[in-house]
């Protein structure tokens, strides 16, 4: 007999470990002969990282998908492995450095020991995060773990690497990039992030060349001059000064009349000493928007994305102003040098090589050195006494410059958390645009597909825009990058250093010393390789042969251009079949939503509203979870987690073991006999109908990655159908005297507990593998290598009376709750109108009718009686006489005196949403809430309507 409750806490880590010990998830496990492959590689989390909502739920979804196949009997790998993780990596590392009281540096203790140091670490707290991934029940074969640093990992990145460099599709280039100033490295857009911050906007005059002057009009929308002036400046606004001294150009758009006078002059950047002021020219670009401020842009292509499009497409020079630190240039020839070459390429308009713009640092000598902040102070300070701010009158009268106080945008390092620097530098970069090619087709033509398809517009927008691939960062942990430089900086990008020492010496004619490169490359380049860099390549390994192609990515939206874009490149560039056609990493992507709070808001440890999936396994259990999860994980829509929907779903839980543990005291054992189309009994035949019709719309709801349907599907049978309905029904058959009824129903009863057991374990796996070993310790298998429910049995004839009975009885009790009718008060039911198998049935039923829905009598009838509530079964209207069971007069006095509650809270709850002040104000949290308000009295003020009109009719017949 099963213990009175579910363990969850002592029992999953149980469950866990019988599963380790069988070596239950290896790849292939419970395959059949002849079995069709299945693979899905895992995203992998960073070796830093502890499990998060998001990985909750994603590894919840792939492992309902790799449980189900595995079940199918198919030959199932489910591939696990972790990302080194970079920046994350090292500075855990560098901090744990310095809480042992080190105090040294990575540069201090030198990259050889550091890296040493790294691996120690890896190997000592690295990597918790799969024991956490056990916890929540994935099913990978953890013997098979990688680790995007691991030797055969390294060696596909060296292969992939040397290749594409040798294709000309890795080359080495400046190019503007995200700099981190902190950790002093190149980053990637996803490790930015934007936050709206206070800001300034500051407006400068920059004098034009010679004192020139020219007539400045300002027109309205329909050609009216409003303002005519002379000026000898052009006037620009930024929300970064400092990055004045490496201004380039000033751009007006074309359409622009006020300044087509100026338009190929000379202006005058108003910073540094005064004889070495800097000329720039006045051009034209697309770029700018005349209605926005002034309509005149400076362009500092080395530190804007955005001037960057625009200094490369006008020849515009790059000229780089700060360090690794972000501080103010400080090496290089003094100002003056400086300037007057700038000055030269200005007025020649010659630009010279990349390396020669890069030389010139046109800080000037008294910034130098000085960290970007306060050099900003210094450069506004010194305008503003120069008299070339733009000015304003204050409410004295007084001209005063103009500051514009704003929010804006400044992107911060999600790491660092210090701002990024637009930057200007060598990298090295992957030809993205001529690896995107096919993986775009791939997917146009339809063999890739996005579920849900509108990612796929996200997919496109990106592919089909996209930059080249900045592969290289400036740290020490991570893939050194396979190129040593000869003495005059000629490259040799090899797989070893021997062999690049060779190819120094075949082009120098001697050996040669080389110094290899120091950076390492973007995690997301390893990673990029996973599908097929996790089964062996570039060795031809039996399980690349097996499981590549694999079949589904399961992932977050936010990562498909670092991860799954890159992925489709990779693996159609280098894994082809033997015809030499590019193979699809995987068939199919399958984009979750994010997980939110309970009001939808996104978590984040700023709003304290982070949900720790480690502790709500503590409280409720795994499965809870991981049902809560499957079941609101509808397609496209974010996933609004609420401690108190884990609760109930734990209840579910709770209601089979009691549905099993009532089973079991009246004498529920599976009959390896029992065959479903042998059952006599209508009601056995009816539960095995239903149960086929919901293992078939679970199975479909899983292959089709409606996850949500398939887990509704499942609760709606096992809460309703099972145990509310048929366990009920059975009772008389438990108690009775007939044993040939009594034994058949225990049978059935059995086969479809385990059909249910079976049904629900991708979802619920520790109670229901538990259930499977205690309802029958002689089972031949392990619950996670049974054979998925495909039961094929139906009687529509029986479904169909046994639905009919269930939609009689349910009507009957919400007719009693409506009217508020005493538990304990009987009626007869008269059925109006009821042909002849009605009333077959109702003779059948006769004794379950009346115990479930507390009827006295059952009359058939021509009329409808007086005082009766009617519901409507089919063909029939089923009458009950309540008059003389309620007080009609004082339910009515009692349901208007809730409408006029509900009405009140309806009114103020819909002038509160009207209120464009609320809604502007409240947090977005408060503003859910009061909608989720709104909606519940609507539905009660909908109930309470329905009540009354049934009171009427009763007042009326």
């Amino acid at each position: 007999m099963l213990d009175k409750t579910f363990d969850a806490a002592s029992v999953e880590p149980a469950i866990a470990k019988r599963w380790d010990e069988a070596n239950a998830f290896a790849a292939g496990a419970g395959a059949r002969e002849g079995a069709e492959p299945y693979c899905i590689v895992i995203p992998p989390p960073n070796v830093t990282g502890s499990l998060h909502m998001g990985h909750a739920l994603n590894n919840t979804l792939q492992d309902i998908l790799i449980r189900h196949q595995r079940m199918l009997g198919n030959n199932v790998l489910w591939q696990p492995g972790m990302d080194h993780a970079g920046i994350a990596t090292q500075m855990v590392v560098e901090r744990k450095l310095a809480e042992e009281g080190q105090n040294m540096s990575r540069r201090d203790m030198g990259r050889e020991k550091f890296v040493e140091r790294v691996w120690q670490w890896k190997g000592e707290s690295g990597g918790q995060i799969f024991q956490q991934l056990k916890r929540l029940g994935a099913s990978c074969d953890w013997s098979r773990e990688r680790f995007t640093m691991d030797d055969g990992l390294s060696a596909a990145v060296l292969e992939v690497f040397v290749r594409l460099h040798k294709e000309g599709l890795i080359y080495r280039g400046k190019r503007l990039v995200n700099w981190d100033p902190q950790f002093e490295t190149a980053i990637s857009d996803l490790e930015v992030e934007n936050k709206e911050v206070d800001g300034h906007m500051w407006h400068f005059k920059y004098p034009l060349a010679g004192g020139e002057t020219y007539r400045y009009v300002e027109k309205d929308e329909d050609g009216n001059v409003i303002a005519e002036e002379e000026r000898d400046y052009i006037s620009i606004a930024t929300t970064r000064p400092e990055t004045m001294l490496g201004d380039g150009a000033v751009a007006v758009h074309p359409s622009d009349e006020r300044y087509a006078p100026i338009v190929g002059k000379l202006c005058e950047i108003p910073v540094g000493p005064k004889e070495h002021r800097r000329l720039i020219p006045i051009i034209t670009d697309d770029y700018p928007d005349p209605a926005f401020g002034s309509g005149a842009v400076k362009i500092t292509g080395a530190h804007d994305f955005n001037d960057y499009q625009v200094a490369k497409r006008n020849g515009i020079p790059l000229y780089r102003l700060m360090d690794t630190r972000a501080a103010m240039r400080a090496d290089g020839a003094d100002y003056a040098t400086c300037a007057a070459q700038a000055m030269q390429i200005a007025r020649t308009g010659e630009l010279p090589g990349e390396a020669e713009v890069d030389a010139i640092n046109l800080v000037p000598d008294e910034y130098r050195g000085l960290d970007r902040f306060e050099a900003r102070k210094r450069i506004v300070e010194a305008i503003s006494a120069e008299g070339l701010a733009v000015t304003v009158a204050n409410d004295e009268g007084e001209s005063v410059p103009l500051v514009e106080a704003k929010k804006i945008m400044q992107p911060f390092g999600d790491r660092s958390h210090v701002v990024i620097e637009p930057m200007l530098t060598d990298q090295w970069f992957a030809d993205a645009a001529t690896l995107a090619a096919p993986a775009i087709a791939s997917v146009r033509e339809g063999r890739t597909a996005f579920v849900p398809k509108t990612w796929e517009n996200t997919y496109f927008n990106w592919m089909e825009n996209i930059e080249p691939w900045c592969v290289s960062r400036q740290l020490w942990w991570g893939h050194q990058i396979p190129a040593w430089y000869g003495p005059d900086g000629t490259v040799f990008v090899e797989k070893t250093e021997a062999e690049a020492a060779d190819a120094a010496r075949a082009h120098y004619g001697e050996g040669v010393e080389l110094v290899r490169d120091e950076d390492v490359l973007d995690t997301w380049f390893s990673s990029a390789l996973w599908p097929f860099s996790t089964l062996g390549w570039p060795e031809q390994t039996e399980a690349l042969k097996v499981w590549y192609p694999t079949n589904v990515l399961v992932t977050g939206f936010d990562i498909i251009f670092f991860w799954v874009a890159r992925m489709m490149m990779m693996g159609l560039h280098f894994m082809k079949d033997a015809d030499g056609t590019p193979i699809e990493p995987f068939s199919t992507v399958y984009v979750h939503a994010l997980v939110r709070d309970k009001f939808g808001q996104k978590m984040s440890k700023s709003k304290g509203n982070v949900i720790d999936p480690l502790e709500l396994i503590e409280e409720y259990g795994a499965d809870a979870l991981r049902f809560t999860l499957a079941i609101m994980a509808a397609q496209g829509r974010d996933v609004k987690l609420d401690s108190s929907r884990i609760a109930g779903y734990r209840n579910f839980g709770t209601k089979l073991w009691n549905a099993t543990r009532f089973a079991q005291m009246n004498g529920v054992a599976r009959d390896p006999a029992f065959r479903p189309e042998d059952a006599g009994l209508q009601v056995n035949r009816w539960i095995l109908t239903e149960f086929a019709r919901t293992a078939q719309e679970v199975s479909t709801g899983i292959e089709q990655y409606r996850f949500n349907d398939a887990a509704s599907a499942a609760y709606r049978f096992v809460w309703n159908t099972f145990c509310d309905w048929y366990l009920e029904l059975l009772k008389p058959i438990f108690s009775g005297e007939d044993q040939s009824a009594k034994a058949e129903t225990q049978a059935c009863a059995a086969h479809v507990l385990d059909g249910i057991y079976a049904m629900l374990h991708p979802f619920m796996p520790f109670m229901t593998e538990e259930l499977w070993r205690l309802t029958d310790k002689e089972r031949e298998t392990l619950l996670c290598h049974a054979e998925w429910p495909q039961p094929e049995f139906e009687d529509d004839d029986a479904a169909s009376e046994l639905n009919w009975l269930i939609e009689l009885v349910s009507g009957i009790r919400s007719v009693r709750a409506e009217m508020n009718v005493p538990a304990a008060a009987t009626a007869p039911l008269v059925v109006v109108g009821a042909d002849d198998r009605t009333r077959d049935r109702l003779l059948r039923h006769d004794p379950a009718i009346k115990r479930l829905a507390r009827v006295e009598d059952i009359i058939v009838e021509s009329v409808v009686p007086a005082g009766s509530a009617q519901i409507v079964i089919g063909e029939a209207t089923a009458c009950l006489p309540l008059g003389g069971l309620i007080d009609i007069e004082a339910e009515r006095a009692r349901l208007q005196k809730a409408v006029g509650k509900v009405e009140k809270d309806l009114a103020k709850l819909e002038g509160k949403l009207a209120n464009e002040k609320f809604l502007a104000n409240a947090k977005p949290e408060i503003v859910a809430g009061e909608r989720e308000k709104l909606e519940a009295a609507r539905q009660e003020s909908d109930s309470l309507s329905a009540a009354l009109a049934r009171l009427d009719e009763l007042s009326s017949a």
